[in-house]
């Protein structure tokens, strides 16, 4: 494992390089919390909805490992990683802008695919990108930054609908989607884009170890399809080559992102119908449940940059895959409980356990990741390890259909609660994995 000194950064050069996260999850974020319900006033079913989310796993599938190892290999202007996120971040901007207008299902369907593509391109490089600039000391740090603006960012977008109707904001647009949902897309697209335009602008990235072997390498494959070659021919000889670690993280992921999948596809619907009562999409209660489920949404963010900033030193003193599990315990409990609750004001509780998880799902993973791959392969590494989150999210988009329609009978709150058992399962996988690193 090549390795290179890096001098310590102080905390704001660390904010500003992870800032641009803040506007990646406020796109994400708004996607989560009300995709499902788009759909839906667009005339999807509740057993069609997996099949309708299939955009973001396939795009990640296919886009982060490339858009990894592509950026493994660039330098320019504007560094290695910094022109993904830039080009990402504007046709994703586009896309949050047009999404909550769509006259149809098959458009909203459509702009889904290129909003996850964009958002991939600019996100993967954002991981590969903390273990350019930090050494491993400060690695768990850069990682509970991305946690934190990951939480406020979610947070935000998830509030929004909820917020505009409470200060008065009533009406639907033409297609049906409440105007409190067409105004959160439009802050979103601005915010996609200001936000990540601060870490372009505000971050330097390291040049290349040996650059007489960098430029040697890059001279056999020029251009951008050179790119793409050396990249797809990359990919198959990573994952033979996989550390051990990250063979046992893989274990983790698979059933860690099942389990949030489920909640993401249906906690709104559970919400509107389990919590609300709704009878149907054009029941104004299923509005009301909708908008409730995006402020627990954005509870749980909350809670994950809160607890963001304690994660580093309990793992400290308990080691970083003790935290995780527990974390993931917690989250598997909360999903599980929501089957008794029928209030709202209860409902906000169970986030708590969710967002406990969810912050150490964006930061502990990495950190462990992060300490067994060589410098010069990390954006290849931690593409391929996006499969372990997306191919379990394919497998259900793909095959979740007839399980929703004939075995849970069309009721969300199943699906919700299935995730819940994935999360668990995904705590004691945990146990297994080796931390040489973080105990």
């Amino acid at each position: 494992m090549t390795s290179l000194i890096k001098p310590r950064l102080n905390f704001w050069q660390i904010w500003n390089m992870n800032f641009g996260f803040l506007g990646i999850q406020f796109g994400w974020g708004l996607q989560l919390a009300n995709m499902s319900a788009i759909y839906t006033k667009l005339g999807a079913n509740p057993d069609e909805i997996p099949i309708l989310w299939l955009a973001g796993p396939v795009t990640g599938l296919i886009v982060q490992p490339i858009i990894g190892a592509m950026s493994d290999r660039t330098w320019g202007r504007l560094g290695r990683r910094r022109p993904y996120f830039l080009t990402g971040a504007i046709f994703a901007s586009i896309a949050l802008l047009i999404m909550p207008e769509s006259p149809v299902l098959w458009w909203a369907a459509s702009l889904l695919w290129i909003l996850d593509a964009s958002i991939n391109v600019s996100m993967e490089p954002f991981r590969a990108f903390v273990a350019d600039k930090l050494d491993d000391s400060q690695r768990t740090t850069g990682f509970i930054m991305q946690s934190f603006f990951i939480g406020i960012g979610a947070s935000l977008a998830n509030a929004l609908p909820y917020l505009f109707r409470y200060i008065g904001v009533e009406g639907v647009a033409s297609n049906g989607v409440p105007l409190t949902v067409l105004y959160a897309f439009r802050i979103g697209a601005v915010m996609f884009l200001a936000c990540v335009l601060w870490t372009v602008f505000s971050t330097s990235e390291h040049p290349p170890v040996d650059m007489e072997a960098f430029e040697k390498e890059r001279s056999q494959n020029r251009g951008v399809m050179g790119l793409i070659k050396s990249a797809f021919a990359e990919i198959p000889g990573s994952l033979a080559q996989m550390p051990t670690t990250m063979k046992q993280l893989a274990w983790v992921q698979v059933f860690t992102w099942l389990g949030l999948f489920c909640m993401w596809m249906f906690f709104g619907l559970t919400t509107a119908y389990h919590v609300f009562g709704a009878q149907s999409p054009a029941d104004p209660q299923f509005d009301r449940g909708i908008e409730w489920s995006g402020w627990c949404f954005a509870i749980y963010s909350i809670v994950c940059f809160l607890v963001a900033f304690l994660l580093p030193r309990l793992a400290a003193r308990l080691g970083r895959k003790l935290v995780h599990g527990i974390s993931l315990v917690a989250g598997g409990l909360s999903l599980l409980g929501i089957a008794l609750i029928h209030d709202p004001l209860s409902l906000q509780w169970t986030m708590i356990g969710v967002g406990i998880a969810w912050a150490s799902i964006l930061s502990m993973p990495y950190a462990i990741l992060s300490g067994c791959l060589p410098d010069n392969r990390t954006g290849v590494y931690m593409g391929v390890f996006n499969l372990f989150i997306v191919i379990p999210e394919v497998i259900a988009a793909l095959c979740f259909q007839p399980l929703v329609r004939h075995v849970f009978q069309n009721q969300p709150l199943y699906v919700v609660m299935m995730g819940g058992v994935s999360l668990l399962i995904a705590a004691a996988l945990t146990a297994r994995v080796e931390d040489k690193q973080g105990k």
